[in-house]
């Protein structure tokens, strides 16, 4: 089974290892951002602001619905009434949404106490859950209610109004947030359960500029089919490539790129630039010299053991994402 790496609170940059210093020929394959807007609704990701009441599913359904598209998807279900970040797939960039899955979470909470606590004893509870911690889905739940461990990066108390307390916690993938301020309100020897809640991050998708409203998908959309007026979706669709920003990645050279593309694993003669966070048995994402991404793979060895290899296989492929002739076959001169 392969490891995932999770995703950190805090950004974090790629830490690359040149290997070979290579330029991909501009005949091939394009830059991510210089998609067209057909290639965004093949290729491309919506960072959605869902709103309180419907399902995740029904959000994705009035989506493909605006769009005209046949598939679309969403990378993590976000209850009824939670709000927030729900990153919506399109096209066949919904093969991705799987990478989000492991990405961490942050959320901002209202948790109700059944009994009044003072800020110095909630503050202390809430270091204790900063941690590592056992956890049992609760009971209306997608998943078999088995004990698992989950980690809990941080919580940071913001406002405490009598028996409402406001929290902001970040934390690791399949963590429920309810179950959380149940155990919490345990610990306080009074009770407590979630009253809202909002997710303001998955990965590397925040609340930022590119969070935009179900309305704002569809006046983009209608700006772009009446007016010809591309702006506003682009300000509303990006590249898939944004899935995997918190991914380890490994560039690799345009003669390997098309053999990737019909399943070969990677090869050490290859590869270009190594992440360092790369260990074995991890999985990463494959990406073009111009940052297009080929695939998924699962790492054989670790980073530095990458970079000085002259001959093996690095990466076994795992998932491919690029079309077929995008680049030419190994064998074919590449000027």
């Amino acid at each position: 089974m392969s490891k995932t790496p999770l995703e950190l609170p805090a950004d974090q940059s790629e830490q690359l290892i040149v290997k070979s210093q290579e330029v991909s020929n501009p005949e091939y394959g394009k830059k991510p951002e210089e998609r067209t807007i057909q290639e965004l609704l093949e290729y491309g990701v919506i960072n959605l602001d869902k709103v309180s009441g419907p399902t995740s599913h029904e959000v994705v359904s009035w989506v493909r619905n605006i769009l005209g598209l046949e598939n679309v998807g969403h990378g993590g279900t976000l209850d009824p009434k939670v709000t927030g970040i729900l990153p919506v797939g399109l096209g066949k960039a919904t093969r991705v949404l799987s990478a989000l899955l492991s990405a961490g979470k942050e959320y901002i909470c209202v948790m109700y106490l059944h009994s009044e606590e003072s800020k110095k004893k909630i503050q202390k509870i809430l270091k204790v859950f900063n941690n590592k911690i056992y956890q049992r889905p609760p009971l209306k739940s997608s998943v078999a209610r088995r004990l698992r461990i989950r980690e809990v990066y941080y919580n940071q108390l913001l406002q405490i109004e009598g028996s409402h307390v406001l929290f902001r916690v970040g934390c690791e993938a399949g963590m429920y947030i309810r179950k959380l301020c149940y155990d919490i309100g345990e610990a306080l020897c009074s009770g407590a359960h979630m009253l809202e809640l909002r997710r303001t991050r998955v990965g590397h998708f925040k609340e930022d500029k590119t969070l935009v409203t179900l309305q704002n998908v569809k006046d983009a959309f209608t700006f772009y089919q009446k007016e010809n007026d591309e702006f506003y979706l682009r300000n509303t669709i990006y590249p898939m490539e944004r899935m995997v920003s918190h991914m380890p990645k490994i560039y690799v050279r345009d003669t390997a790129v098309d053999a990737l593309c019909h399943g070969a694993d990677l090869a050490a003669a290859g590869v270009c630039n190594i992440d360092a966070r790369i260990e074995p048995n991890m999985q990463v994402a494959l990406m073009s010299l111009k940052k297009e991404l080929i695939g998924f793979g699962i790492a054989k060895k670790d980073a530095m053991s990458i970079y000085k290899a002259n001959k093996g296989i690095m990466i076994k492929i795992d998932k491919v994402f690029m079309e077929r002739g995008t680049y030419p076959r190994w064998n074919e001169k590449i000027n």
